[in-house]
């Protein structure tokens, strides 16, 4: 292993730690929390808003690392990840869990928002999109080990809750104390802001990254809600959806990246953007529970094509503004999970059409703001079209 490969390989492992613990949280909750923490309704909706309370913290990350090395922060992260999953089957009640939940969640927000100001420090610009889309790749393969093995722990072993639990956390826990001694410590290419940064340059960054965290709320809360209320899908007819979305990523991901490295940011997001409308246009009229089953998947792929927006600040951006700039993305990507599922609930409780109808609307905003992104972007070059003009390089302020 070459010390240029380093980095990479250490994303590489990062990549199948964050799954190993996080997936396994997943598939387990709501079972877990109703078979044994006997949770209603309003317990696991608490639950969930504590969960998300992290992802709105995720810039104070910037000031940690005023005390912590990046890539030790990172690790810290993904520790907090584990250990939040490894304790929570030995506390099976409502403060118990909201605890453990928000361990959980801190680590995983954290680290989701260093994780990517690494990545965009640490890959070449050239390469990046299609090394994002091996990293979603690995990770996705790591998701379907876990559920294979939940799977056969619950259907054949018949192991109890604990032991799922710490088997996938304790291997993660295991991999992360690897990282923290075989690797050394990655000097970054450029210092970064210690500070909040909030530039004018970077506002179509901001933008997308904003639609983009609004469509992700509409795929996760209500797609999937849609599957199992309209067309009857049962717990096993789900999980399978999840195998089919993470086998298309492990085979397409890196694929897409590499394409999307190859046309440029501005016609992938075009691409993306346009069946984004019509998926979600689809949604608001299908009534065949096997289109709906493509739709989803279709739907589910498209997310690997969010590597443009981020090789698009990652060629915009000052250096220096990285590590500052993942944080405050983070956040701004949030919002839309607190807003969009409590309004648009009350929105499809009269007409489920109607918010995949909005969702459209959605898509159509992003395309027309993607217009605005250069053929080339670059630092000098960040916008293009009517707003170029006001692109006067105000990183510099």
């Amino acid at each position: 292993m070459t010390a240029q490969r380093q980095p990479f390989q250490l994303l590489m492992l990062m990549a199948i730690v964050m799954p190993l613990a996080f997936s396994s949280w997943m598939t387990l909750l709501n079972n877990f929390t109703i078979d044994v923490a006997q949770f209603n309704g309003q317990d696991i909706g608490l639950l969930q808003s504590i969960r998300e309370v992290p992802g709105f913290l995720a810039f104070t990350a910037i000031f940690i690392l005023a005390l912590l090395h990046e890539q030790r922060f990172a690790l810290i992260s993904l520790l907090l990840l584990a250990v939040g999953v490894f304790a929570t089957p030995f506390f099976p009640s409502t403060m118990g869990l909201l605890v453990t939940t928000f361990i959980m969640s801190t680590g995983f927000h954290y680290f989701e928002t260093l994780n990517q100001s690494l990545k965009w420090q640490w890959l070449e610009k050239e390469h990046a999109a299609q090394q994002m889309g091996k990293l979603i790749g690995i990770g996705s393969i790591c998701s379907l080990t876990v559920y294979a093995f939940i799977w056969l722990a619950n259907n054949i072993l018949e192991l109890p809750y604990l032991y799922m639990y710490l088997i996938t956390s304790g291997a993660a826990l295991l991999i992360i104390g690897y990282m923290w001694l075989a690797f050394p410590l990655f000097k970054a290419p450029v210092e970064q802001h210690k500070k909040i940064v909030l530039r004018k340059a970077y506002w179509l960054y901001y933008a997308l990254t904003f639609m983009s965290g609004a469509r992700r709320q509409i795929f996760m809360v209500f797609a999937g809600f849609m599957m199992v209320e309209k067309f009857g899908y049962n717990v096993g007819d789900i999980a399978l959806l999840y195998l089919v979305n993470h086998l298309f990523n492990f085979f397409f991901a890196e694929k897409i990246g590499r394409w999307i490295g190859r046309v440029g940011e501005r016609k992938a997001l075009l691409f993306e953007y346009i069946g984004l409308f019509l998926v979600f246009t689809s949604y608001a009229f299908v009534d065949d529970r096997h289109l709906a089953a493509g739709l989803y998947i279709v739907d589910h792929l498209f997310f690997a094509m969010a590597i443009a927006i981020k090789t698009y600040f990652q060629k915009i951006a000052e250096p220096k503004d990285l590590a500052a700039t993942a944080a405050v993305s983070f956040t701004i990507n949030h919002i839309a999970a607190v807003v969009i599922p409590v309004t648009f609930g009350a929105i499809w409780l009269t007409s489920p059409s109607l918010v995949f109808l909005i969702g459209a609307g959605m898509a159509i905003t992003s395309l027309v703001l993607s217009r605005f992104i250069p053929l080339a972007p670059t630092q000098d070059h960040r916008v293009s079209g009517f707003f170029q003009k006001f692109d006067l390089n105000q990183a510099k302020q």
